[in-house]
């Protein structure tokens, strides 16, 4: 008894290289069944061809929009190599189709000409061929699908050879799925835009990253969007800035139980703190001596922290709040320039401060606390799709139970927790990466250098003008009358750094601020100062490739450093580190973040 004669189904919208194919089809004997057009060229051409109505024994109906679904078509698709199929399909008088040739109706093409209607897009969604496509991939280990004209020639040398190798089935089905899911996600795209508008599910942007890069929207799939915009409307780094400083503060409260704060700017924290009760000093060196009910609110408190941490780069931030916004934060976000807030909530007098701010365009967002995101992270980067499981390990203080230096020290509770404070900050911070924090903040971060020396310094400056800023000649200040908080901020950042101009018209403004301009510091005195700041907590994302890192730490006070092992000179760092009386935590786990 003969094979049956082989089957091929050829649908297919783009026609490049369809003759060539049919040529060697009918070189090899395969039967091959057209639709519509398909049907037409290759009969024009000289070669067999038969109607798909030659095994449905149906007409193409609805002007050509039912054709290929049917029975005979899908059952001869999907049937297997099974007794029980066999059966199925000899009761039926269904042959089964070995080579499905298939693409599909140019959608993407349709929805990129301008002012596109509904009904045009409509008239481009394939029905019948994705339903070809999917069930012959479905059964790619016997049929062969082919949705790509550029594997027409590989096919048909493997088909005068004899056999169609599992390997290049398994390889046109992944692209047959590759194919149908693009499809899909241009169709959705499109709906989502006309249909889902501001909706739940979508938020139009102002523009991208930059102001020229139009249009851009937030959308999400599966799911409602896991935030509402109660005031102002948010831009792209807006939302970059907000996703990543959310789950921050929401996973320093769940480690350390107090409210918690970031201060965020361009996908990096400027300031990050738990609510620990302010001393006088800080409460002036904050900026929030004026604001009433500080005193009992753990929120505020962790947001003036967060602030002050770095001023000069807090400026304009996104702030991010683990807990109900009150009106004691409220009334300290409502002081400073800063471009918006996300929280899981706001009372009713919070609320009505913050929609004041900024003539009422002030960036308000309501996060859903119970929202947990997909374990795969995805991004496009150049047009190319990258996936990634999201980094959701956990740090705790447990985290820093291994000391390599003392071995086995037992850290003090404060120690541990101001290592959690810059641990985590660093897991939502741009790499390289390397975090200073004393009192439960954040008092200096390096953020985005390409070499990790380059991080501990800029950590380390910010974290000693932090420590200068508590200076008894800068709490003396006298400042003229008028004078704004961003002006402050800058005089005293010109003051307590090394960059502080000796003449011209940038030293007649920085005087200029002043009742009694204040003298610099000395080399004498500012070592005299740097010598008073200790205890201070180091984490970095990765591990010190040298001792330079350890001794730059230590000359800003660190006691305590966190950093993974793997270098090869971890010897000798560590060794630094005792001799110069740093504890060394070991945590093993690298945080990048890109």
């Amino acid at each position: 008894m003969s094979a049956p004669q082989r089957i091929a189904i050829v649908s297919a919208f783009d026609k490049t290289g369809l003759l060539d194919l049919a040529k060697g089809l009918v070189a090899q004997q395969v039967r091959i069944l057209a639709s519509g057009g398909t049907a037409r060229m290759i009969r024009e051409s000289g070669f067999p061809v038969e109607d798909i109505s030659a095994i449905t024994k149906a007409p193409e109906m609805l002007a050509g929009r039912v054709k290929t679904l049917h029975p005979a078509v899908h059952a001869g698709i999907l049937a297997r190599n099974l007794a029980s199929d066999e059966k199925d399909l000899a009761e039926q008088s269904i042959d089964k189709v070995d080579y499905v040739i298939c693409n599909l109706y140019p959608f993407k093409d349709t929805i990129a000409k301008p002012n596109v209607t509904v009904p045009e897009a409509v008239e481009e969604i394939d029905i019948g061929g994705v339903t070809l496509i999917r069930a012959a991939a479905k059964n790619h280990a016997r049929v062969t699908i082919l949705s790509d004209p550029n594997d027409y020639p590989e096919f048909l040398k493997e088909l005068e050879s004899g056999e169609i190798k599992e390997e290049s089935r398994n390889r046109y089905a992944l692209k047959a799925f590759q194919h149908t899911a693009d499809y899909d996600a241009n169709i959705s795209a499109f709906f989502r835009g006309r249909y889902a508008g501001n909706g739940q599910q979508q938020l139009a942007l102002r523009y991208g990253a930059n102001p020229h890069q139009k249009p851009a929207s937030a959308y999400t799939t599966s799911s409602d969007l896991p935030f509402k915009v109660l005031g102002g409307a948010p831009g792209y780094i807006n939302l970059l800035d907000a996703l990543n400083s959310w789950p921050l503060v929401k996973e320093l409260k769940a480690a350390l139980g107090k409210p918690a704060a970031a201060s965020f700017k361009h996908v990096s924290p400027a300031g990050a703190a738990i609510g620990v009760p302010l001393s006088p000093e800080e409460r002036k060196v904050y900026f929030v001596d004026d604001i009433e009910g500080i005193e009992t609110s753990g929120l505020a408190q962790a947001y003036a922290r967060a602030r002050g941490a770095d001023r000069m780069s807090s400026f304009g931030d996104m702030i991010a709040l683990s807990d109900i916004v009150d009106v004691p934060t409220a009334k300290i976000i409502s002081k400073e320039v800063s471009d918006g807030v996300i929280a899981p909530g706001y009372e009713d007098a919070a609320l009505e401060i913050l929609k004041k701010k900024k003539g009422g365009k002030y960036l308000v967002l309501q996060i859903d606390p119970d929202f947990q995101p997909d374990p795969t992270e995805v991004r496009t980067v150049y047009g190319v799709t990258l996936t990634q499981h999201r980094n959701d390990i956990e740090i705790s203080p447990a985290s820093f139970s291994r000391t390599v230096t003392p071995k086995d020290f037992t850290l003090p509770e404060q120690a541990a927790r101001d290592l959690t404070v810059a641990t985590i900050a660093l897991k939502y911070t741009q790499s390289n990466s390397v975090c200073y924090a004393k009192n439960g903040q954040v008092i200096g971060l390096g953020a985005g250098q390409q070499s990790r020396i380059h991080c501990t310094r800029l950590a380390g400056d910010k974290a000693d003008n932090w420590w200068f800023r508590f200076h008894p000649r800068v709490l003396d200040i006298k400042w003229k009358k008028g004078i704004k908080r961003p002006e402050k901020s800058n005089a005293i950042d010109l003051l307590v750094s090394e960059e502080l101009p000796k003449s011209g018209p940038e030293r007649e403004a920085f005087e200029a601020v002043f009742e009694e301009v204040p003298a610099a510091f000395s080399e004498e005195e500012r070592e005299e100062w740097s010598g008073k700041l200790g205890d201070v907590a180091v984490s970095s994302d990765a591990f010190f490739p040298f001792t330079d890192n350890i001794y730059r730490a230590h000359r800003s006070g660190a006691k305590y450093i966190a950093a993974p092992g793997g270098s090869q000179n971890d010897s000798a760092v560590y060794e630094t580190a005792e001799k110069l009386g740093i504890v060394f935590v070991e945590q093993n786990i690298r945080l990048f973040h890109h």
